[in-house]
């Protein structure tokens, strides 16, 4: 599996530095959602909130995370692993604090495609993105992102 840029140290912290901690956090139940809409408000209040519990409880158990330079990450524990590690405080090397505003979503079908932007008291400028969220029977089943917190402009 190719570790990928923008999460490469969150991926190998995750599968590597936290590996007995996450061992210990067992994933919760899955809840479904009723829509495509409403399982996509649902991450984003779970992301916005830094809630892992809720994050988790979204996801399939064949998902699959694919990254803008081509990275994927696979399965249910494996993103667990990932989420536990980016929803810590900046200075734990999360990112918690900050939040994903959309701009714009377009449906189709099952896929709900979001451009964002993420405001936080410590960034310079807001960054901007997009992603575009494969739902089935209530669940996240596939999730392409643009994420890259290196090209994050954080204040000085």
């Amino acid at each position: 599996m190719k570790k990928f840029g923008w999460m490469g140290v969150v991926v190998l912290a995750a599968l590597i530095g936290t590996a007995g901690a996450s061992a210990a956090q067992s994933l919760p139940a899955k809840k479904r959602q009723t829509t495509p809409e409403k399982v996509i408000a649902e991450h984003v209040a779970a992301l916005n909130a830094c809630d892992w519990n809720r994050m988790m409880a979204q996801y399939d158990d064949d998902i699959v995370f694919l990254s803008k330079d081509g990275g994927i990450v696979q399965g249910r524990e494996a993103i667990g692993k990932m989420f536990q590690q980016s929803l810590k405080k900046p200075a734990e090397g999360g990112q918690c604090g900050m939040t994903l505003i959309p701009e714009k979503t377009i449906v189709v079908g099952n896929t709900v495609n979001v451009i964002w932007r993420v405001e936080a008291p410590f960034l310079a400028e807001p960054y901007r993105g997009s992603e575009a969220f494969e739902t089935r029977n209530g669940l996240l089943a596939a999730q392409v992102t643009t994420w890259d917190p290196s090209a994050m402009k954080m204040k000085k």
